[in-house]
C-alpha cells in the first residue's frame, strides 16, 4: 500500500499569534516535533520542538486558557512531588506569549507542600526552518544543529534567518549527541510552600521577510457592548483580540496595516481575505481599510504576465517570500501571485464603502488612478471571450484551478457531482462586478472623474446578461446557478455563493426574496450556519472544504446581506448558528467547520485543517454586530440608516464606540427593535426603513413568472 503524505491536523492544537509570529502546540502546552506543531515566523518554522519535563517526566495536563491577545496559559501537575496526599501540591503554570519577532515562556512552579521540593526542569528544543508549504503538505525537514555561544544561549541559522533562544539562568546542553535536540535545564529547590519562576525567550532575525509587525497600536476602536445574548459580547471580545494578533505591514512600509489571512498557512497578505476583513471592520473605523487599499494599490498589476496571473489594473492574490510549491499536487505559485478573479472588484467596493463610512477625501484622491485602473481591468481583461461576464482560467497548469473564494480544485460541481470545466463564470463574481461598476461610477462622479456613465451602462448590461444566463429550475424553485462552465452551461448545484449576490444590485427585490428562501431551506441552513453546498446535491460532504462545510465568513456575509435587505427571520437563523458555533469553539471561530445537521452531536464538527484564528472569520463578529445594530451610514449623502436585526428574537443590544466619519457613536436597540443613535456629526441625519422595506414579499407571493434562461 502506498503511504499518503497528508496535510497535518490542526483542530486540537492551541495557538498564539502576534503576526508574523505564531505558535501551535498541544492542549498540555507541549510543542512536539510532529505535524504542524511549532513556532512560525513569516513562512518558516523557526522552532519545531519545545517539550517541558520535570525530572524527565511530562506533567499531567489540567487545563488551559487565553492570557491576553497574544498568549495562552497551560496548567499542569507534578503529582510525584510534594506531599503524598490525594490533593496535588506541586503545580506548574506555563505561560506562552507570542511577540513581534519571537516568543517568550514563563514557567511558574508553585508548591503548597509541607515538605521541600527538589526537581530538575528541562525544555528540549529543536529547529528545522521548514518552509510553511513543506509543513502544510505533511513533509519532513531535517533538524538543524544548534550553536552555543554566551552562557544560556543557543542559535540556529539558515537561508539568511537566525533563531536565538536565551535562558540566562539555565544550563545549556548541546553537545554532539544533543546538537539537533538541545536542552535547557534548571535545578529547582523549593522550601515548603515556595514558588519560583523560570523564563526563556525565542527571537528571530529575518531580513528577507516580506511582511513585518506594525509598530503602531490597532487602527480600530474597541467598542463596549452589552447584549441580552452574551454570546455576542464574548465572540466580539475574543475576535478583536485575535484580529489584534493578525495585523501586518509590508517590509519597508510599516505605516500601512492590513490583516493577515490566518494561522498557520496564510500569515501574509492575501488580497481577497484582507479586503473582506477590512470591509467587515468598517464599523470600527476606516484606517484599516485605508492601509489595506494602499498596500494592494502599490502592487496593482501593470503588465500581462500569464506566469503570475498579473494584468494591468489587477489586484494581487497572495504575497510570499519565495515560490509556494506544494509537493505532490503540482501547485507552484510565484512569490507575487495574481490568480484571483474577485480581488480587483472587492478593492473597488472597499474603497467605496470606506468612503460611505467617512474615509476623508484626501485619502481617497491618491487612490483614484488605481480605481480607474481596476475598472479598466474589469472592462478589458476580466472578460476574455467578450460575452459580458467575468470569467477565469489557469493557463499555466500549476496555478489555482479555481480563482474565486472557493478555490479548491473540486469546488465547482454540477448537481450530479461532476466537475465543471474551465473557463468558469462564477455567480457571486458577477455580483461583485456589478457592485464595483456601480460603486466605481459613484466615486468617479463624486470626485469629478470621467466615464461614470460607461460603468453604469456596464452594470445594466451585466444585469440583463446574468438574468438570461444564470437562472435555472431547482428542487426548491428557481435559483441562480453556481457558475457557467466552458460551454456556458449553468452549473446547477445550490450553493452559498448565491447569498453573496444580496445587496450587489444584480438582483431585483423579488429575486433577492427567492434567494433568501433558498438559503433558509433545511438543505442549506440545518447546520451551525450556512452550508457551502446543499445537502441534496451529489457533491455534498459535510467535511468537504467547499462542498458542504460551513465557512464563518461566508455565513456572516450572507447574514449581513439578508439583514440589510430586510429578511429578518433568515438572518436570525444564521446569526444563531454562528453564535452557537462560537460557543462550541471557545469563541475563537475557525475558518470553517463541518456542515452536519445540528441534531447530530449538538455541536459543530471541527474541520481538521482549518485556520484558527483567521481574519475574515474573526472579522465576521463585527459584521454580525453591525447587522444587530443596523447601522448603515452614507457620510457623503448626509444620512445614517438604522435597520437593526436586534430586538424581538435577538434581544436588546447597546454599543458604545462604533465610528462614523471618524467620530465615536453609540447605538442602542431595545427588545422591541427600536433603535437610537447618539454622537453623530451634525451633518448626518438618521433615517428609518419604510414599512415596505421591513416586510419583503415572500417567494410565493412575489413572482408572476419563473426566471429562466433564454
Amino acid at each position: 500500500m502506498i503511504e499518503r503524505q497528508l496535510q497535518p491536523l490542526l483542530h486540537e492544537l492551541v495557538g498564539v499569534v502576534f503576526a508574523p509570529t505564531s505558535a501551535l502546540g498541544d492542549a498540555t502546552g507541549q510543542i512536539r516535533p510532529t505535524g504542524v506543531q511549532g513556532v512560525f515566523h513569516a513562512d518558516a518554522r523557526v522552532l519545531s520542538r519545545a517539550e517541558l519535563r520535570v525530572d524527565d517526566r511530562e506533567l499531567e495536563g489540567l487545563t488551559r486558557g487565553d492570557d491576553g491577545p497574544h498568549g495562552a496559559r497551560f496548567v499542569g501537575l507534578a503529582r510525584w512531588l510534594g506531599d503524598p496526599t490525594p490533593d496535588p501540591t506541586v503545580r506548574v503554570d506555563r505561560l506562552r506569549r507570542a511577540s513581534r519577532n519571537g516568543l517568550t515562556e514563563e514557567l511558574r512552579i508553585v508548591s503548597t507542600a509541607t515538605v521541600g521540593v527538589r526537581a530538575t526542569v528541562t525544555i528540549d528544543l529543536g529547529c528545522d526552518l521548514a518552509p510553511i508549504e513543506t509543513v502544510k503538505s505533511g513533509g519532513a525537514a531535517t533538524a538543524l544543529e544548534a550553536k552555543t555561544g554566551q552562557p544560556g544561549m543557543l542559535t540556529w541559522s539558515g537561508a539568511g534567518t537566525t533563531v536565538t533562544v536565551t535562558a540566562s539562568d539555565a544550563d545549556v546542553l548541546a553537545d554532539a549527541e544533543r546538537a539537533t535536540a538541545p536542552r535547557l535545564a534548571w535545578s529547582v529547590d523549593l522550601p515548603p510552600g515556595g514558588e519560583t519562576v523560570l523564563r526563556w525567550q525565542l527571537t528571530v532575525e529575518d531580513p528577507h521577510a516580506v511582511v513585518v509587525s506594525p509598530a503602531s497600536e490597532p487602527e480600530w476602536s474597541r467598542p463596549r457592548v452589552s447584549a441580552d445574548d452574551r454570546r455576542l459580547v464574548r465572540l466580539l471580545d475574543r475576535s478583536l483580540d485575535d484580529l489584534r494578533g493578525l495585523r501586518l505591514a509590508e517590509t519597508g512600509a510599516p505605516e500601512d496595516v492590513f490583516l493577515a489571512a490566518g494561522v498557520p498557512w496564510f500569515l501574509t497578505l492575501f488580497g481577497r481575505d484582507s479586503l473582506w476583513a477590512a470591509r467587515m471592520m468598517l464599523p470600527l473605523g476606516t484606517d484599516l481599510a485605508a492601509g489595506t487599499l494602499r498596500v494592494l494599490a502599490r502592487r496593482q498589476g501593470t503588465r500581462v504576465d500569464p506566469a503570475t496571473g498579473e494584468a494591468p489594473g489587477k489586484i494581487l492574490h497572495e504575497l510570499r517570500r519565495h515560490e509556494f510549491s506544494v509537493p505532490g499536487n503540482g501547485l507552484r505559485l510565484p512569490p507575487a501571485y495574481y490568480g484571483t478573479v474577485d480581488a480587483t472588484m472587492l478593492w473597488v467596493n472597499l474603497l467605496h464603502d470606506a468612503w460611505r463610512w467617512g474615509l476623508p477625501a484626501e485619502q481617497i484622491e491618491p487612490l483614484l488612478p488605481h480605481l480607474e485602473a481596476a475598472l479598466r481591468w474589469l472592462g478589458e481583461h476580466a472578460d476574455p471571450d467578450g460575452d459580458g461576464l467575468v470569467e477565469y482560467v489557469d493557463t499555466t497548469g500549476h496555478g489555482l484551478s479555481n480563482q474565486g473564494w472557493k478555490d479548491s480544485g473540486d469546488a465547482v460541481r454540477f448537481r450530479d457531482g461532476t466537475l465543471a470545466t474551465a473557463p468558469i463564470v462564477l455567480s457571486e463574481v458577477q455580483g461583485y462586478a456589478h457592485e464595483a461598476a456601480v460603486n466605481g461610477a459613484a466615486l468617479l462622479d463624486a470626485f469629478g472623474r470621467p466615464d461614470a456613465d460607461r460603468w453604469r451602462e456596464h452594470a445594466a448590461a451585466l444585469v440583463r446578461r446574468f438574468r438570461t444566463s444564470f437562472w435555472v429550475d431547482g428542487r426548491h424553485g428557481p435559483q441562480p446557478a453556481l457558475a457557467l462552465d466552458r460551454d456556458k452551461r449553468p452549473v446547477d448545484s445550490l450553493t452559498s455563493n448565491i447569498g453573496h449576490l444580496l445587496g450587489t444590485g444584480l438582483l431585483d427585490r423579488d429575486e433577492e426574496a427567492q434567494v433568501a428562501h433558498l438559503l433558509t431551506t433545511d438543505t442549506m441552513a440545518a447546520g451551525f450556519g450556512l452550508r457551502t453546498m446543499s445537502s441534496d446535491d451529489a457533491g455534498f460532504s459535510p467535511l468537504s472544504y467547499h462542498c458542504g462545510s460551513i465557512w464563518t465568513h461566508d455565513t456572516a456575509i450572507v447574514l449581513g446581506g439578508l439583514a440589510r435587505a430586510g429578511h429578518r427571520e433568515a438572518a436570525l437563523g444564521l446569526a444563531d448558528g454562528l453564535l452557537s458555533a462560537a460557543e462550541a469553539f471557545d469563541y475563537r471561530l475557525p475558518e470553517l467547520y463541518g456542515g452536519d445537521d445540528r441534531s447530530l452531536l449538538g455541536r459543530p464538527v471541527p474541520y481538521p485543517a482549518s485556520c484558527r484564528p483567521q481574519a475574515w472569520a474573526a472579522a465576521g463578529a463585527v459584521l454580525l454586530l453591525q447587522a444587530a445594530t443596523g447601522l448603515y451610514p452614507d457620510v457623503p449623502g448626509g444620512t445614517v440608516r438604522l435597520a437593526p436585526l436586534a430586538g424581538a428574537g435577538f434581544g436588546a443590544v447597546a454599543v458604545d464606540g462604533l465610528r462614523v466619519a471618524n467620530t465615536p457613536v453609540n447605538v442602542t436597540v431595545n427588545r422591541s427593535g427600536e433603535a437610537t443613535v447618539t454622537g453623530l456629526p451634525s451633518t448626518l441625519t438618521p433615517t428609518q426603513p419604510t414599512p415596505t422595506e421591513l416586510t419583503p414579499t415572500l417567494p410565493a407571493q412575489r413572482r408572476q413568472k419563473t426566471p429562466h434562461r433564454h
